[in-house]
């Protein structure tokens, strides 16, 4: 009798709408050996039973099976880049069924975001934009004073991870000068480089981007860091008991005060979670010019209810948490599962492993 045929996979994706077409046409050939299929379940619905104890790989969001019926899956990979959502499920604290995150696969649409909003706040788009909807074409007599290009600017990147590589990497390409931060310290070359998993053609896997590094957990390392002068900052921090509320009124002025007067305020960019800074105070910062201006994809809380004052603070640009969203994410995140699943037969470490006892 000859031998049987190998069982195939069966990757088990759940979403909370319909998957588009051309997607699981995509999906289908990046694992041409397993089969394919989809559910859509609302956000945190368990998984049925009868679907689960068919799956021996599951993509999702936010929805899991129970442990007792997720005894074929070999490996559950969330489309979610943070983990914290998912860690008190059963699934997590009752079994050893590795968990990866889609860490990683950010940079490009954020980096694109952020300088977005840096641009059309130098260049006031805007206005412009305006203008355009009133047929009106007029040039402001005060335009070689109001604007201005990035060339020789300072950003600071607080958090310098795959989101804030790919930043670096664009900005560094626009003649700015990088200047990273970690909380921990990054003395050597071969300490900066990035292990993790990075889109092709992007970030800085060696962190040679950056023309000098600082690091710490302490409010005078971040002070130090927010006197150097920046004309941009970028947060780009996970969000923990030490980096909630880490930038209020004092950090703001201090930001500010490293800037010569003969240039414009600094400029604020959030796209890591709206709790890491002080709301309040960055409102009164941009109404007192402290600040020259923020780009916000983020906000505390969210969704912003409509009479919260951060709508009206003068050179505002908000948008509700959609600097990650694109038509590539989805694909991206599945192109990690499928390097892990190489490393699973191979008996290698698994890129973005959840490490059960710390949580991340």
């Amino acid at each position: 009798m000859g031998e049987a045929p190998p069982v195939k996979d069966h990757l088990l994706i759940s979403y909370g709408s319909k998957l588009p077409h051309w997607l699981l046409e995509e999906t289908q050939a990046k694992f041409p050996e397993a089969e394919v299929s989809v559910i859509q379940l609302p956000n945190f619905a368990p998984i049925p039973a009868e679907i689960a104890r068919k799956a021996t790989l599951l993509v999702t969001f936010s929805n899991l099976p129970a442990p007792e019926d997720a005894s074929k899956i070999k490996i559950i990979h969330s489309f979610s880049a943070g983990l914290d959502h998912l860690l008190a499920h059963p699934i997590i604290k009752d079994t050893t069924i590795p968990l990866t995150s889609s860490s990683g696969i950010h940079g490009p649409p954020i980096a694109e975001w952020t300088i977005m909003n840096w641009l059309v706040a130098s260049r006031r788009f805007i206005d412009t934009h305006n203008n355009q909807q009133k047929h009106l074409w007029q040039r402001d007599e005060n335009i070689m004073e109001t604007v201005h290009d990035q060339v020789g600017k300072k950003v600071g990147i607080l958090g310098y991870g795959s989101i804030g590589r790919q930043i670096g990497r664009v900005a560094s390409a626009l003649g700015m000068q990088v200047h990273a931060y970690t909380a921990s310290p990054r003395p050597t070359p071969a300490s900066r480089i990035d292990h993790g998993y990075i889109v092709p053609g992007t970030g800085d896997h060696d962190g040679t981007i950056p023309v000098s590094w600082h690091h710490g957990t302490d409010k005078a390392s971040i002070h130090e860091f927010l006197s150097l002068g920046l004309d941009h900052l970028v947060i780009a921090l996970p969000l923990t008991p030490q980096t909630t509320r880490l930038l209020g009124a004092e950090e703001f002025e201090i930001l500010s005060r490293g800037v010569p007067s003969s240039r414009p305020r600094p400029y604020l960019t959030n796209i890591s979670r709206g709790k890491v800074l002080d709301q309040a105070a960055l409102v009164a910062a941009l109404k007192g010019g402290v600040l020259s201006g923020a780009a916000l994809d983020v906000a505390d809380p969210e969704p912003l209810p409509a009479d919260d004052p951060l709508w009206e603070a003068p050179n505002v640009q908000i948008s509700p948490h959609v600097s990650s969203a694109g038509r590539e994410y989805m694909p991206r995140s599945l192109d990690i599962l499928k390097v892990n699943l190489g490393r699973l037969e191979r008996g290698e470490k698994l890129l973005n492993v959840l490490q059960r006892g710390r949580g991340y």
